[in-house]
């Protein structure tokens, strides 16, 4: 199969929900970004089945599943989705149908769900470190496929700071780099390798790994400062 293009993957997801599909939204930090928003009036599981095979395929080329919400979740998601809110107020393209209008999300949202997101981040990195059993091709599909949940957080890490979003992706690494007080060389290898502009030699996928970890780590730790101050700090 053809590597999946945002337009091929919005017109299979239009196909398989028909005239229940709402709006198809393009979201992110920048205008090539690659995250997706699928809104429907009812989520029929047969429909849900036939965007699968689309949806494997836009994974499997390195991007973050759709979120596909209902009308109804997406008016009330304001606050369990408070990230993706803030991202598509901030930046979307609209692929089909129309996008329901709700208001911004709070600043508080944002941060609490970025305390979860970043924890679960780091949970999963390490769980996919063990699963690649030392394999560096695995590793680098490994990176390429949680580069868009690392981006998302340090969107947010920079809103919840008050800070405005730059465009460039190297540059929201660097600044938040700054804010958390990581070490953004891991970080923006895999940003580039996963965007095929520099691709990671194999024997290096170990070191990028370990890497992009310790950022991780910090954002974690500096997260959790902000939302609870006066609790230990934990190494």
């Amino acid at each position: 199969m053809a590597t999946m293009t945002l337009e091929g993957l919005t017109e299979r997801i239009t196909a398989a929900f028909g005239e229940e599909c709402t709006a198809v939204v393009q979201y992110g930090g920048s205008p090539t970004s690659n995250n997706v928003l699928v809104i429907v009036r009812a989520l029929r599981p047969a429909a849900l089945r036939a965007s699968a095979t689309a949806i494997a395929a836009w994974q499997k080329a390195g991007h973050r599943a759709p979120l596909i919400l209902t009308e109804a979740e997406w008016r009330s998601s304001r606050d369990v989705f408070a990230m993706e809110h803030a991202d598509i107020n901030a930046r979307h393209r609209l692929l089909a149908g129309a996008l329901p209008a709700v208001g911004a999300p709070s600043l508080d949202d944002v941060r609490h769900q970025l305390e979860y997101e970043a924890m679960g981040a780091l949970i999963h990195l390490r769980q996919g470190a063990l699963a690649t059993a030392g394999n560096p091709q695995r590793t680098l599909e490994l990176l390429t496929l949680v580069k868009g949940t690392v981006m998302a957080l340090l969107r947010a890490l920079l809103r919840v700071h008050g800070d405005a979003i730059p465009d460039d992706a190297v540059a929201v690494v660097r600044q938040a780099a700054e804010r958390a007080s990581f070490d953004p060389a891991a970080v923006l290898e895999m940003l580039s390798h996963a965007g095929g502009v520099r691709s990671i030699p194999p024997a290096r996928a170990d070191e990028v790994l370990d890497g992009c970890h310790a950022a991780l780590k910090k954002l974690v730790a500096h997260v959790d400062a902000m939302v609870h101050p006066d609790a230990p700090a934990v190494d």
